[in-house]
């Protein structure tokens, strides 16, 4: 699986500091974002670092945004090597005054690119994830900037973690047409993410990142960060999106007849298969059952015979779809 990553850094600031740091960056007046109090540095980013500096009344902060673009991080030697390379690379820009451990790790982004093939694949794949709602812990939430049918997103009640799945090549187009860029590039750029669905895990605070690495220490904080990407990811992938393939609900009602032996949990799982699209959500489904304890035994049951709970529409023309974790395992 190929997970790219950005970490989020920020740092506190007395006013005294604060100017002394923004005196030595590359910022210009010009560069000044008035509704987000900020200045932006991007004289770094051939190495994938932002800086962002955060001129608020109430809080002096510097963000630096690394994006290692892509980068496998499988072994030990390489996670220390990539934090290595940070280091000296906030080292030299802020002349040896700061380092990578004055800054906290304040977020965390993970991205997968998922190519289901065809572009209707990807809007058929979105109507079906839309379906599974409001689920345990996270809240359906709106983007604002783009069309409802093109993505599914959620964000934690009180954990700061968002689960974002969306069409890339409709955000790409929209980026475009919000730029005023068009030409070659630009149809480049759209015609290559065609068929590719795009999920996103964010670590939006410190207390999430807590929840996934110990250290206080920054360093190592990010080496654990870097070697768990994967087992994070799924982890809230998991929370969200329920393992299986998709049916209809007739032919998904007939595989659970056919498969489930156990009377009981066969009649909990057809129940629960019936709910989703009633309810409108996962969660107000499982809920409504009254079952709390076993309704981890139910889910088991649906991943056992490779059944997503959540089915297809019966106004879509997808009769059947592929269980979303085979693309990740496939790549």
């Amino acid at each position: 699986m190929f997970l790219n990553q950005v970490f989020e850094f920020s740092m506190v600031l007395n006013e005294k500091k604060f100017q002394e740091v923004l005196s030595m960056s590359h910022v210009n007046a010009e560069e000044w974002d008035e509704e987000k109090e900020e200045y932006l540095d991007n004289s770094m980013a051939e190495k994938g670092i932002m800086i962002r500096y955060r001129d608020s009344q109430y809080k002096k902060k510097v963000f630096l945004i690394y994006n290692l673009q892509w980068k496998q991080v499988d072994e030990t030697s390489k996670a220390n090597k990539i934090v290595g390379n940070l280091d000296k690379c906030i080292r030299e820009y802020f002349s040896y005054k700061y380092k990578l451990n004055d800054f906290k790790l304040s977020g965390m982004l993970l991205a997968n690119d998922i190519d289901v093939g065809e572009q209707e694949t990807v809007n058929e794949y979105l109507k079906v994830f839309r379906r599974i709602g409001k689920v345990k812990n996270f809240t359906v939430a709106d983007l604002g900037n783009l069309e409802k049918k093109q993505y599914f997103y959620l964000r934690g009640n009180s954990n700061s973690i968002m689960f974002l799945v969306y069409n890339m090549g409709a955000v790409i187009q929209e980026y475009h047409k919000e730029m005023g860029t068009g030409g070659k590039k630009a149809k480049s750029a759209v015609k290559e993410t065609k068929g590719i669905l795009r999920l996103e895990v964010r670590l939006d605070k410190p207390k999430a990142i807590r929840m996934y690495a110990a250290s206080e220490d920054t360093a190592e904080c990010m080496k654990e960060l870097l070697k768990e990407r994967q087992s994070i990811f799924l982890d809230v992938l998991r929370q969200v999106i329920p393992f299986g393939d998709y049916y209809k609900k007739d032919k998904a009602f007939e595989i659970i007849q056919e498969r489930v032996k156990d009377k009981v949990l066969r009649r909990k799982m057809l129940r629960l298969a019936a709910l989703i699209p009633e309810k409108k959500s996962l969660y107000l489904a499982q809920k409504t059952m009254s079952c709390n304890r076993d309704m981890d035994k139910i889910m088991n049951g649906f991943a056992k015979i490779n059944l997503s709970p959540v089915t297809i529409s019966k106004r879509q023309d997808m009769k059947y779809m592929k269980n979303i974790y085979d693309f990740l395992f496939d790549e």
